[in-house]
C-alpha cells in the first residue's frame, strides 16, 4: 500500500498545480480579446531546428523501486538515487536522459551473494499535452547493468544467478508521468512515476518507480 499512498498524494499535489496554472487570468483574458491579430499573428511555424537544445535542465532524483510478477520473490524493494538532463527538443516535446544507481538485496533462495548493484541508463522524450499541464507524459527506452555483489570467482555459475558475478546487461522500454508540483527561485520539485519492462527471459521483468526530483535550468 505504500507505494499507493505516496502515487496518490502526489496526483493530489499535481491536481493542485494543474488548477492553478489552468485558472484564467481576467488581464490576460482582456488582453487576448482587445489584441486578437496579434494572437492570430503569433501562430507562425516554429523553426524546430533553433528550438531543439533552446533550453535545458538538470536534475536529481531519489526513491524507491518496487518489483512485480516473478520479480516481487527474487528481489526486495530498494531506493535508488540518480542525476537527469533534460531539454527542449520539438513544440510540446522534450527530450531526457537519466542515470541512476540502486543497491538490490535478493531475497530468493539458493542465491549464493546478498544484493546487486544496479545502473539504470534511459532515454526518451516527454509530451506535454495543454489539457494536462504541467503534466508530462512520456516514454522511452532503458538499459540496465547488473553485477552480483560478490568476489567468489569460484562460486560462478553456482545456484540460481550465478551468471550475474560476470555482469549482466538487459535493454527494455518504459512508460513515465511527470509531474512537477511547486517551483522556488528556479528550482522546481517535483514526482516521476515509471513503469518499466525489460526485455528478459525466459518472462519479462516488470517495476514500478516512484522517485522525487529536483530541477534547475542551466540554459
Amino acid at each position: 500500500m505504500k507505494p499507493i499512498r505516496t502515487l496518490f498524494a502526489a496526483l493530489l499535489l499535481a491536481a493542485v498545480a494543474w488548477a492553478q496554472n489552468a485558472a484564467p487570468d481576467s488581464t490576460q483574458s482582456s488582453e487576448l480579446v482587445t489584441s486578437k491579430p496579434a494572437a492570430d499573428s503569433a501562430k507562425a511555424p516554429v523553426d524546430t531546428l533553433a528550438y531543439a537544445f533552446h533550453k535545458a535542465y538538470i536534475s536529481i532524483e531519489g526513491g524507491e523501486m518496487y518489483p512485480f510478477g516473478d520479480l516481487v520473490d527474487a528481489v526486495e524493494n530498494s531506493f535508488y538515487g540518480g542525476i537527469g538532463f533534460r531539454y527542449s527538443y520539438w513544440p510540446d516535446f522534450d527530450g531526457f536522459i537519466h542515470f541512476n544507481y540502486a543497491y538490490v538485496k535478493v531475497r530468493a533462495e539458493g542465491i549464493p551473494f546478498p544484493g546487486v548493484h544496479q545502473f539504470v541508463g534511459r532515454i526518451g522524450l516527454d509530451w506535454h499535452w495543454r489539457l494536462l499541464r504541467p503534466l508530462a507524459i512520456g516514454a522511452g527506452f532503458t538499459c540496465n547493468w547488473t553485477r552480483a555483489d560478490s568476489d567468489e570467482e569460484d562460486k560462478y555459475y553456482e545456484g540460481r544467478g550465478g551468471m550475474l558475478l560476470d555482469n549482466e546487461t538487459e535493454f527494455g522500454w518504459f512508460a513515465r508521468v511527470n509531474m512537477p508540483f511547486t517551483s522556488f527561485k528556479g528550482i522546481t520539485a517535483g514526482l516521476n512515476v515509471l513503469w518499466e519492462q525489460l526485455w528478459t527471459l525466459p518472462e519479462r521483468s516488470n517495476t514500478l518507480t516512484v522517485g522525487f526530483y529536483l530541477e534547475r535550468r542551466i540554459w
